[in-house]
């Protein structure tokens, strides 16, 4: 194995100062179980952890810049970007997972102050928790309409029907279509129409896309058939949803956090 030579002389020059300060990193196990809370939905347990590390948060962890802002927004990446994926293997849809992790930081760029971000880190944590605990509520579902759901969610742009996705399960069209009325309540085509919308709704809400955009982006042929769907589910066209709900989600900074 080959080794920057100029690596190993700061990773050795960093661990002696360590030593020689007292500095102790939080062991892996300790810092994971938050992880796995929020993971198991546990949202007391994740809430009553932070509680008790918000006060001493940089206590075991590593200086990732001299200045304080960016270090503890180094730091608040790594946490969300931890807590969605993991999340993600839990069983939380792929887009929401990383779009909610793009939310958050969004929203904690904004912030001035070191202690507003620590916040924003357990406000992150513990909505993900919730999300989580919400999920294992839902009636637990077949590997084949997980796999289903996945594909549905990641090929949004791309024509879907029941045939299509029969072929990529590997099941009988008829016996599939039977199997997710049974376990979603809802037919494959709603479901497909359901998850359209509700990412239009995240694309209008946090982004500057035009409808034409999100509509093709969404594999509707025109923007009229699109805004069409839209207000039959949402009872208000898209851009009547944009001017009331665009970026209500990030907050601005107040002078309190600066």
């Amino acid at each position: 194995m080959v080794i920057n030579m100029n690596t190993n002389r700061d990773l050795n020059y960093r661990l002696y100062i360590q030593k020689t300060d007292g500095f102790t990193r939080t062991p892996f196990n300790k810092e994971f179980e938050q992880y796995m809370a929020i993971k198991a939905g546990d949202v007391e347990k994740v809430r009553n952890h932070f509680s008790e590390v918000r006060n001493s948060f940089f206590s075991g962890k590593g200086k990732l810049s001299e200045d304080p802002i960016r270090n503890i927004m180094y730091h608040f990446v790594v946490s969300v970007a931890l807590t969605s994926r993991i999340c993600v293997e839990g069983g939380l849809g792929h887009d929401t997972a990383y779009t909610l992790s793009d939310i958050y930081i969004q929203k904690a760029d904004k912030c001035r102050s070191v202690t507003t971000i620590i916040d924003m880190i357990g406000e992150m944590q513990i909505d993900f928790a919730e999300r989580m605990h919400e999920l294992k509520k839902e009636n637990v579902i077949s590997i084949h309409i997980r796999k289903c759901i996945d594909y549905i969610y990641e090929h949004l742009h791309e024509e879907l029907t029941v045939k299509i996705l029969s072929e990529v399960i590997g099941l009988n069209p008829s016996y599939l279509s039977k199997l997710f009325i049974k376990e979603k309540g809802i037919s494959i085509n709603e479901f497909i129409t359901r998850a359209k919308i509700s990412t239009a709704e995240n694309l209008l809400k946090f982004s500057d896309f035009t409808s034409l955009e999100i509509a093709f982006a969404l594999g509707y042929s025109s923007q009229s058939a699109f805004i069409s769907v839209f207000k039959k589910i949402n009872g208000i066209t898209p851009k009547q949803y944009r001017d009331i709900q665009y970026m209500t989600n990030i907050s601005e900074p107040k002078e309190s956090d600066f």
